[in-house]
C-alpha cells in the first residue's frame, strides 16, 4: 500500500501520452479490494489520472493481482493481470509484470533507484522473458525537485 514511483514501464495505452512524473497510490478499501490511483503528467504539464480498483483472485497466489479501470453500473469490466514478479526484502522497489510480457513497471518507494539497484532488477527481469530494450525510463524529476 501506499505511494510508489514508476521508474520506468512499458507503458500501456492509457499510459502513452504520459511523459513525466508518473506515480502510482494503493490504498486498502474496506471490503479488501484495493483502490489504485494512476497520476501522470502530459506534454503540457497538466496531471492525468486514473483510479480503479485491485484484488487478488486466488488467495494461495497473493502476487497475481487483477485491476481494473473500467467502471459501469458499479462493475469493475475488463480487468488485467498484474502480478508481482520482484519485490524487495524492505518493500523499496516493486517488478509488476504481466503475462504476455505486453506490459512492465519498476515501482521505488523514492522517485530514484540506484544505479546497482536498477541493474539487478533489469538482469531478473530479462531472466524472465523480459527485454528491457521494451521498457522507458520515467522522469521523475519533478518529485526529486519538490
Amino acid at each position: 500500500m501506499g505511494l510508489w514511483y514508476a521508474i520506468a514501464s512499458i507503458p500501456t495505452t492509457f499510459e502513452r501520452q504520459c511523459v513525466e512524473g508518473t506515480t502510482a497510490e494503493y490504498a486498502l478499501l474496506e471490503n479488501g479490494r484495493i483502490e489504485v490511483t494512476n497520476t501522470c503528467f502530459n506534454v503540457d504539464g497538466e496531471p492525468d489520472r486514473a483510479v480503479g480498483r485491485a484484488w487478488v483472485p486466488n488467495p494461495a497466489e497473493p502476487t497475481k493481482l487483477k485491476v481494473s479501470f473500467v467502471r459501469f453500473l458499479g462493475f469493475w469490466l475488463f480487468p488485467g493481470a498484474y502480478w508481482i514478479i520482484d519485490l524487495d526484502s524492505d518493500y523499496q522497489y516493486a517488478v509488476v509484470g504481466h503475462p504476455s510480457y505486453r506490459y512492465g513497471w519498476i515501482l521505488s518507494r523514492t522517485p530514484a533507484l540506484s544505479q546497482e539497484t536498477l541493474d539487478g532488477i533489469i538482469e531478473r527481469l530479462e531472466a524472465q522473458g523480459y527485454d528491457f530494450e521494451d521498457f522507458r525510463m520515467i522522469d521523475q524529476s519533478r518529485h526529486l525537485d519538490g
